[in-house]
């Protein structure tokens, strides 16, 4: 089962156009390059989804230039995405990014929007601190209004001093802006801050699936009022709604990545022989087999199920369904992770074998924006209440 219905052409034929782009510009001898030579440039392959293939709008409302696929076109999006190891910056910046400004529309987040569209910014969610956690409103980086007179020079005295520190952001060394979120006297905000601004400085590295991401420290940087997103603290319903849709969008990568190692493993099953016949004809490999493929098209229905329902559900629904789904998911990564190694033997653990960078991805989504145990414990919180 796929994660677009049939009648949803339009969405297919981006999909498709997607993964022939993919194959030609990200195959896994390409990847491999890549990781070699890594660096904080853009991936090679961001330029030409928004300059050849136009993807970066797809989800977006027409009004704001994009196709206005929404949710489900971030799904399909991802899922493809997924497949081929190369759904990095677009959570961070079609999905996290652009959905938090299309939310709070103005000036500066129209004129971001449309750079974003034409590949031309890349944005980063500086969300995460070292004590937070998976607690969305625990954030201790501080935002100070700064009156005017107060700032040094001309025209600084005019909006916000921000001070604090980020970890793990992802995407952050590709990235031209960042959304950060801060604490004031009137509560959570959340600010665009372009990552060149002084005082703002990265620690880059790698992250174990070949990924990018940046420790962040923020050095009484001075902001302008512009800068704000929204009003002043009144930013912490945007920030749930931006990590469910968030948690939603990996859900679909993860089918993606399941899908490839599904696809990886029984070629390998077919061709590997013991006994002089293929170790596929052995009885308890084709049921090992089954709970694979199981886990992955329950995995599969739940979040196509709750990407066709979550714009119209109120924050206690979905937050519901998408812990729900993130549980399902998270089950089928390990069994279907697991299972691909397993058959593989030693060589589903080897850099050369495509297996290994695809469940060192489905292992780490497990535990993306909270486990299977947190997103349970959620649910039973929500069930209670």
């Amino acid at each position: 089962m796929s994660l677009l219905t049939e009648q949803d052409d339009t969405l297919a034929m981006l999909r498709d156009s997607l993964a022939r782009y993919l194959d030609d510009r990200h195959s896994f001898e390409q990847r491999l390059h890549a990781l070699r030579h890594a660096d904080d440039a853009p991936p090679p392959f961001w330029q030409g989804l928004a300059s050849e293939l136009d993807l970066l709008g797809a989800a977006l409302p027409e009004a704001q230039g994009g196709l206005g696929g929404g949710m489900p076109a971030h799904l399909a999006l991802m899922e493809t995405l997924g497949g081929a190891l190369a759904a990095e910056p677009y959570l961070s910046t079609l999905v996290i990014g652009a959905g938090l400004l299309q939310r709070h529309p103005g000036a500066q987040a129209d004129a971001l929007l449309a750079q974003v569209v034409a590949g031309r910014a890349v944005l980063a969610f500086a969300h995460t601190e070292p004590q937070s956690r998976h607690d969305r409103a625990d954030v201790q980086a501080e935002l100070v209004r700064e009156s005017k007179g107060e700032g040094e020079g001309k025209g600084k005295g005019d909006g916000f001093v921000l001070s604090g520190r980020k970890s793990v952001v992802h995407a952050a060394p590709w990235a031209s802006h960042l959304v950060v979120s801060a604490r004031s006297a009137a509560g959570l905000s959340l600010l665009v801050v372009p990552k060149d601004t002084p005082g703002v400085r990265l620690r880059a590295y790698p992250t174990r699936d070949g990924g990018r991401a940046a420790d962040i420290a923020f050095d009484r940087v001075r902001l302008p009022a512009e800068a704000l997103l929204g009003a002043e603290g009144g930013a912490l319903p945007q920030i749930e709604q931006a990590h469910d849709e968030a948690t939603l969008a990996i859900c679909a990568e993860a089918v993606g990545v399941m899908r490839r190692l599904m696809r990886d493993t029984l070629d390998y099953v077919r061709q590997r022989k013991q006994f002089g016949v293929p170790i596929s004809s052995f009885q308890v490999l084709q049921h090992r087999l089954a709970d694979m493929h199981m886990a992955l098209e329950l995995a599969a229905a739940l979040t196509a199920s709750v990407g066709e329902g979550i714009d119209a559900a109120s924050p206690r629904e979905r937050a519901r369904a998408v812990s729900s789904a993130k549980v399902a998911v998270a089950k089928a990564c390990r069994a279907v992770g697991q299972g691909a190694v397993q058959l593989h033997g030693g060589m589903g653990m080897t850099e050369e074998l495509a297996v290994g960078h695809y469940v060192r991805r489905a292992t780490l989504i497990e535990g993306q924006f909270g486990s299977a145990a947190w997103h349970l414990r959620r649910v039973a919180r929500l069930r209670a209440d």
